[in-house]
């Protein structure tokens, strides 16, 4: 939200509100740090991928770079995910490339996709990491998103920061984005800030994009060949970042179509937007929900995570060690 992004009246009347969701927060955290709430301690090492703020940072892409990562050296890793946006009521689930995303979410549906390593949903993690378990030999449990779901204990922690955002005007929920204040990066092992504006800390991660696949018949063209004006459509938490991405490879938009993260499409919904006989070009995430219904000239774009040699090295190598510990 554009109202999270600086300070203004709104802000200062919210103020009172953020301060109780800060009040109960930190007692919440000091109740799992005395033990006085239960937390679940898995068998197998677990990393979080998480951030503090609302929206979407970019940490899809983080999981599936480093399950990819991790998948070539050997490592048998499973992914978890709370399932959002997905309709199922049944938990937990396992998820596979085949699994309709409209019941388990994009993102799980994606990352399974994407990855071929084994992945279940459920809103409680410990049901997630014990299906898993009881299925799969596993080294490592990466769980996609839950920073804030302290039920679950963890080896490790990485943050995602949307290097664009930032942390907006400071303020938590509800006068502004944040889940957690920015201290919280202190105790992390790895920050990783997407796109610009990342500090000496931090590690830099940027999302390239290489081709357009087609829904319907899955032709590869380079983005390059779009040279023609063409319809962009997300369904993220800051669609701007594809529709930039886009205008930065010199793609001219016709028109843009911003949906809320986790959209559940349908036909009606985005046919009659499309005036004009162009291409439409939409992210990955979306088009698992679109392919039911994919017209000729639909397109989506897969980026990819990618790292410098040195951040590749240390972010890998910290993972390799705690699984060896």
């Amino acid at each position: 939200m554009k109202l999270w992004q600086k300070t203004s009246i709104i802000t200062w009347l919210l103020a009172p509100f953020s301060l109780l969701f800060w009040f109960i927060s930190q007692i919440r955290v000091a109740l799992y740090r005395k033990k006085i709430l239960k937390s679940y301690r898995s068998p197998v090492p677990v990393l979080v991928i998480g951030n503090i703020s609302v929206g979407g940072n970019g940490k899809t892409p983080l999981v599936i770079w480093l399950v990819e990562q991790l998948q070539k050296r050997g490592v048998k890793v499973g992914v978890i995910s709370r399932g959002y946006g997905g309709e199922n009521k049944v938990y937990p689930q396992l998820v596979t490339p085949e699994s309709d995303p409209k019941l388990m979410g994009d993102e799980p549906v994606l990352i399974s996709q994407r990855t071929h390593a084994p992945v279940a949903i459920s809103p409680n993690r410990q049901q997630s990491i014990e299906l898993l378990l009881n299925q799969f030999e596993l080294d490592l449990i990466v769980t996609d998103d839950g920073l804030q779901h302290y039920a679950l204990d963890r080896d490790m922690e990485w943050v995602v920061v949307d290097g664009e955002r930032r942390f907006g005007n400071g303020f938590v929920l509800p006068a502004g984005g944040l889940r957690e204040l920015p201290s919280r990066l202190k105790q992390v092992q790895a920050v990783i800030c997407n796109g610009k504006n990342a500090n000496a800390s931090e590690h830099a991660m940027h999302l390239e994009p290489d081709f357009a696949i087609n829904l319907k018949t899955g032709e590869k063209r380079k983005l390059s060949e779009f040279t023609q004006p063409v319809y962009a459509l997300a369904g993220i938490g800051y669609p701007p970042r594809f529709f930039n991405m886009l205008k930065e490879l010199g793609i001219p938009l016709a028109d843009t179509f911003s949906f809320a993260d986790h959209q559940v499409f349908t036909a009606g919904m985005i046919v009659p937007k499309l005036s004009q006989n162009l291409p439409l070009l939409m992210t990955e995430k979306d088009a698992v929900k679109c392919k039911a219904f994919a017209q000729e000239n639909w397109w989506y774009v897969p980026v990819s995570a990618r790292f410098s040699e040195k951040s590749t090295a240390c972010l890998v190598r910290m993972v390799m060690d705690l699984i060896k510990n």
